[in-house]
């Protein structure tokens, strides 16, 4: 960690709402005028798309799996390296993985593949990532401790599956059994890899439905934010002011000393009113308490 060089991670698996959780964070840069550094946890990708599916192929040939969610298949000593690169003089290198048409085309470039690594921008105040893996430990790779804010999106293992049901056979063409073949394979990694992370968060906020998700391969949508509560848990933070929370929060309740239950509407209000006095402590003092 580093008082002059804060890192902020918000870490969850794709779909878990990392994105939207991103854009607020973005407002409050704005408001705050803070210049921040954006990194995508993507970037640290071993494969491109078409290589990750020879391995794929390789892996079940040998009786194996591979997933986006383990160490075969991400950097995490060059993830680890660029932390403590940033936390140290605010530097490092960064390049972006290409989901869609639309993010590859003014690239000239095909979907499943990486821009050119290039360097942060100059004098920013923190580094902000979102993805997979900003408190991921493995062996003596030990991201979580170079990270001055970690924030985990974890929305109920169901409602996780059926973001993304939708979002891969909506918005990237993959059939339903492609999907199940996906979360099968990456069962072993979620489990060692991720869910470990959330135990490690300052601050976790996960979903729960307030409608039926019992079958999610059966899903034709996604719960809304309305059709859902969010419960915020906080670990190692001793200044947070529940009483004004509750009160500014409607409909907010503590359901334990350590865990305020908000309505999924008022996620994005919530948010900021407990981030934002974070954000103040980093810029002000480095760290968070």
């Amino acid at each position: 960690m580093s008082a002059k060089h804060p890192i902020i991670a918000v870490t969850g698996s794709s779909g878990a709402g990392t994105t939207t959780t991103s854009e607020a964070f973005r407002k409050m840069f704005n408001m705050m005028d803070i210049k921040a550094s954006w990194l995508e946890g993507d970037s640290f990708h071993r494969f491109t798309r078409p290589e990750m599916d020879v391995e794929i192929r390789k892996a079940k040939e040998q009786g194996k799996h591979i997933s986006y969610f383990g160490p075969q298949a991400n950097d995490f000593p060059a993830l680890e390296q660029f932390f403590r690169q940033y936390g140290e003089d605010g530097t490092g290198q960064y390049r972006r993985y290409l989901h869609t048409f639309d993010e590859a085309v003014p690239f000239n470039q095909m979907p499943g593949t990486f821009t050119p690594w290039q360097d942060l921008p100059d004098d920013t105040d923190v580094l902000f990532y979102e993805g997979l893996h900003g408190g991921v430990v493995d062996g003596d790779i030990n991201v979580s401790q170079h990270v001055d804010l970690l924030i985990g999106m974890v929305p109920i293992v169901n409602l996780e599956w059926i973001q993304k049901f939708v979002r891969d056979t909506r918005d990237r063409g993959h059939s339903r059994e492609a999907v199940m073949d996906s979360i099968v394979r990456s069962m072993d990694d979620y489990l060692n890899y991720i869910t470990p992370q959330f135990s490690r968060t300052h601050i976790n906020f996960q979903r729960v439905p307030t409608v039926d998700t019992s079958n999610p391969l059966n899903a034709k949508g996604i719960p809304s934010l309305d059709e859902s509560f969010v419960v915020i848990r906080f670990r190692g933070l001793s200044k947070v002011d529940f009483p004004y929370l509750l009160a500014m929060i409607d409909g907010s309740f503590m359901s334990r000393h350590n865990t305020l239950v908000v309505p999924g509407g008022k996620m994005s209000f919530a948010m900021e009113l407990i981030i934002r006095p974070l954000l103040q402590q980093l810029i002000d003092t480095g760290k968070i308490n």
